[in-house]
């Protein structure tokens, strides 16, 4: 079983996850990146979880074990992460956390001295390493690692997001839903420092509750505390803030769809949108390409996943890209995904124009979609049945050429994920259910 997924290694703390193996990647992660004369330098940070600490020491104490100096940049956000691993020139930026899973899982995201998430073939590298010894040539004496305090990356962090932002919101009330996760302190600092009239809400994290019942994957606390306060919108980032969901002072939900329609106009506005290209995935909403169609703006979709995004992004040369999970990228800012810099630039542009939210929420006019995630033994299997093959083509038949129906594997878990998009929801579900069904038989 490969241990790196599309995100990083990531599974069940202490127990799939353990101290050992994370010591194995850390010393891995040296022999693998390190450079012929240069000390190796590696930038760890973390999220709110119970296990972020024993992860933290444990791949920490590999990489020392191997020569590397350590510096400890403490809970903050993912993307804060990779923009101190760049800022600093480190060998590797080493992110534990499990993004908007539970906190019963965690994670170790790798990331380049560019701040880039790193290439299948390095992880590959550091995987074969890991699983054939794990070990490395042993240092003695002053070639032993040593661990440094970082302590100033989040304030660095909210400089360089506040230099981008040009934002007065001064008589603007926000609800920011933190997610108990990375970002609790820093999301509203900033917006506080933008001028914003900030409503902290999930800013209590105790090591177990991250994500639980709030953040951007269940949103509707956010909405529930924007209705009950009459504030302008809401914001509502995961456990480790590369993720942002949105809501306007109405309560309707803005996703990563939603960000891509509104920060594609405006940088086309401002002709900062190059090759008036947008990047989205397989899943975006056939609402995105016709509202961008009308402005001349071009959808491009990639497979799900971030990493596929920006490879999708770095060969059409697109600035603007994203999923409707809200992981968006802004490449002329950011190497990653990153929810607060998202919600600046779609707070640019909204109020930063001198436009409420609530103007755009109706403009992406969605298709209705519907989707099921089917458990199936073996999903490469079901995939290549004749019978599944057929359903399929049935099922296209029926939402015509104004639907479509895409089916593909979980790359997490045991299920066969089946959306359809069609002009109708009922057209939809009957579509979907033509395949759901067949699947369901043939992995019984």
């Amino acid at each position: 079983m490969r241990l790196f997924g599309t995100d990083g290694v990531r599974g069940r703390a202490n127990t799939e996850l353990t101290p050992e193996l994370a010591l194995k990647l850390g010393r891995s992660a040296v022999v693998v990146l390190a450079e012929d004369g240069h000390k190796p330098l590696i930038c760890i940070g973390r999220d709110t979880r119970v296990s972020g600490e024993m992860l933290f020491f444990a791949f920490a104490a590999g990489a020392m074990s191997a020569g590397a100096d350590i510096v400890d940049c403490g809970v903050l956000p993912t993307p804060a992460l990779a923009f101190m691993t760049k800022h600093r020139q480190a060998t590797v930026g080493v992110m534990i956390s499990a993004s908007h899973n539970p906190a019963i899982d965690n994670g170790i995201k790798l990331f380049s001295r560019h701040g880039y998430k790193l290439p299948d073939e390095v992880e590959d590298r550091i995987e074969a390493h890991t699983k054939s010894t794990g070990s490395a040539p042993a240092v003695e004496g002053d070639r032993v690692g040593r661990m440094m305090l970082g302590g100033q990356e989040d304030n660095a962090y909210l400089d360089y997001l506040q230099s981008l932002a040009n934002l007065d919101l001064r008589g603007v009330k926000i609800v920011v839903d933190a997610a108990h996760g990375a970002a609790y302190t820093i999301a509203p600092r900033l917006f506080r420092l933008l001028g914003a009239e900030v409503l902290p809400l999930c800013v209590s994290p105790n090591g177990v509750n991250i994500n639980v019942g709030c953040g951007s994957t269940y949103p509707e606390a956010m909405r529930q505390t924007v209705l009950a306060t009459g504030a302008a919108l809401g914001l509502a980032f995961d456990g480790d803030a590369d993720r942002l969901i949105a809501c306007d002072s109405q309560g309707n939900i803005l996703d990563g769809d939603n960000f891509l329609h509104i920060c594609g106009l405006a940088l086309k506005a401002e002709q900062g949108l190059t090759n008036n290209l947008v990047v989205g995935t397989v899943m975006s909403n056939l609402g995105l390409d016709a509202s961008l169609g009308r402005e001349d703006i071009v959808l491009k979709r990639a497979m799900v996943g971030d990493r596929y995004v920006l490879q999708e992004m770095w060969q059409s040369g697109a600035v603007l890209g994203g999923e409707q999970s809200g992981h968006c990228l802004f490449l002329n800012h950011s190497t990653t995904g990153d929810g607060l810099l998202t919600a600046l630039m779609l707070l640019k542009a909204t109020y930063g124009r001198g436009i409420a939210l609530d103007a755009f929420a109706a403009e992406l006019k969605r298709y209705p979609q519907v989707l099921y995630n089917v458990p199936v033994k073996n999903k490469q299997a079901s995939m290549e049945h004749v019978a599944v093959k057929e359903a399929i083509v049935g099922a296209e038949s029926l939402v015509g050429g104004r639907g479509r129906v895409l089916v593909r594997p979980s790359g997490t878990e045991s299920l066969v994920r089946v959306m359809v998009e069609a002009e109708t929801e009922e057209l939809a579900n009957a579509a979907a259910r033509v395949v759901v069904q067949v699947l369901s038989t043939v992995s019984a």
